[in-house]
């Protein structure tokens, strides 16, 4: 299997691959490959907090012209995977290949699973009216990989964030940040410019053990190969583990008052209303307990039409923290001038990326 992941966010995947009991993982740029049966792939679902898919790697090969294209994914064996009446849309994407026409590989590929069903099935009629099974082929640098993608909607999309602020954190890269923070279940995380919550929602489930993909559902719930007993006995074990009694506490902060509506609806749909508060204050009045974990997204770039009003609330952000010290302060930001305007270097410092955009997360604590 493979878990694309956003860069900088490898570690934490193979960290939550290797608690579910995934085996032989190994990290590149960008994903994380590992092995396991149908358990390890819904446990991977459910429990990965870093990951935004789960994929069954079927092959792997090279491909430059569309001949052998058609000849690697003919020599699949689709029937192990696909039902004679599977739905089988192909998704596909090519870098610095020969093969560049996406849409002409895509046809290529739904014809080579065409005829080879059609033979394993012995029939001329596919008639693609069961179950949808989605089907995946990357092209880069001449090699193919064709995937079975399990997770259906991206895994960053947990459900509980029905509505959004401007230029939202992505779950997954939230849920990074508060890995690398060490956020506990007796932590208190707080964010002067908390917008629609994220970052503290899902420090929250973190530190309650609530498994992200508990409330949502999974393109391969409908594969036949994975036994549906295996996604109820998943979830039931995935409650079980919750912590009901943490001493975790969460407080956000921000300056419109529709935002922070927005947060507390959010963390409601989460599960963790109760260990959420929100408030209106503005950073200039921030003034965060000692022994806070600080985890925030300040406004940056095209999020702030004036870049004068950015530098103010950088320099504003450190004032308040050198005026209240707390834990440890992990701050991510997409402007580089943000330790120039902070006015303190990073005690570390961590590129990541919030979607498509490069970030660096500045991180001040005590060495």
């Amino acid at each position: 299997m493979v878990a694309p992941c956003y860069f900088g966010t490898e570690a934490v995947v193979s960290y939550d691959l290797r608690r579910i009991g995934a085996q032989n993982i190994e990290l590149e740029d960008g994903r994380a490959f590992f092995e396991g049966d149908a358990d390890i792939i819904v446990k991977a679902n459910i429990h990965s907090r870093s990951a935004e898919r789960i994929l069954i790697l079927l092959a792997k090969f090279k491909a430059e012209t569309f001949d052998e294209l058609f000849d690697g994914i003919y020599a699949i064996s689709w029937e192990d995977f696909l039902p004679k009446d599977a739905e089988f849309p192909v998704k596909g994407s090519s870098l610095s290949s020969t093969l560049s026409s996406v849409p002409a590989c895509q046809s290529i590929v739904k014809k080579a699973i065409v005829e080879k069903m059609r033979k394993a099935y012995k029939t001329e009629i596919l008639p693609e009216t069961g179950n949808q099974y989605r089907i995946r082929i990357s092209l880069r640098k001449n090699i193919a990989e064709v995937y079975l993608d399990t997770s259906g909607v991206g895994l960053h999309k947990r459900g509980y964030r029905r509505n959004a602020g401007e230029a939202p954190i992505k779950e997954t890269l939230a849920a990074t940040m508060a890995d690398i923070a060490r956020v506990k279940q007796n932590s208190l995380v707080q964010d002067p410019f908390c917008g629609s919550g994220t970052l503290l929602i899902e420090s929250a489930m973190k530190a309650l053990c609530i498994a992200p993909g508990l409330k949502r559902r999974f393109a391969a719930e409908n594969y036949d190969f994975i036994k549906g007993t295996i996604w109820q006995e998943a979830r039931r074990e995935a409650l079980a583990e919750i912590i009901q009694d943490a001493e975790f506490e969460a407080i956000g902060f921000d300056i419109d008052e529709q935002v922070l509506d927005i947060a507390k609806k959010n963390a409601k749909f989460a599960g963790v209303e109760k260990y959420c508060k929100f408030f209106k204050a503005d950073v200039a009045d921030f003034a965060p307990s000692e022994n806070s974990i600080i985890l925030t997204n300040p406004p940056y770039g095209e999020r702030m039409s004036d870049s004068k009003q950015v530098v103010i609330l950088e320099k504003t952000l450190s004032e308040r923290l050198s005026s209240y010290p707390v834990k440890g302060s992990y701050i991510i930001s997409a402007d580089n001038d943000f330790e120039t305007n902070f006015g303190k270097k990073a005690t570390r410092r961590r590129k990541l990326y919030n979607g498509m955009i490069p970030c660096q997360l500045y991180m001040y604590y005590d060495k």
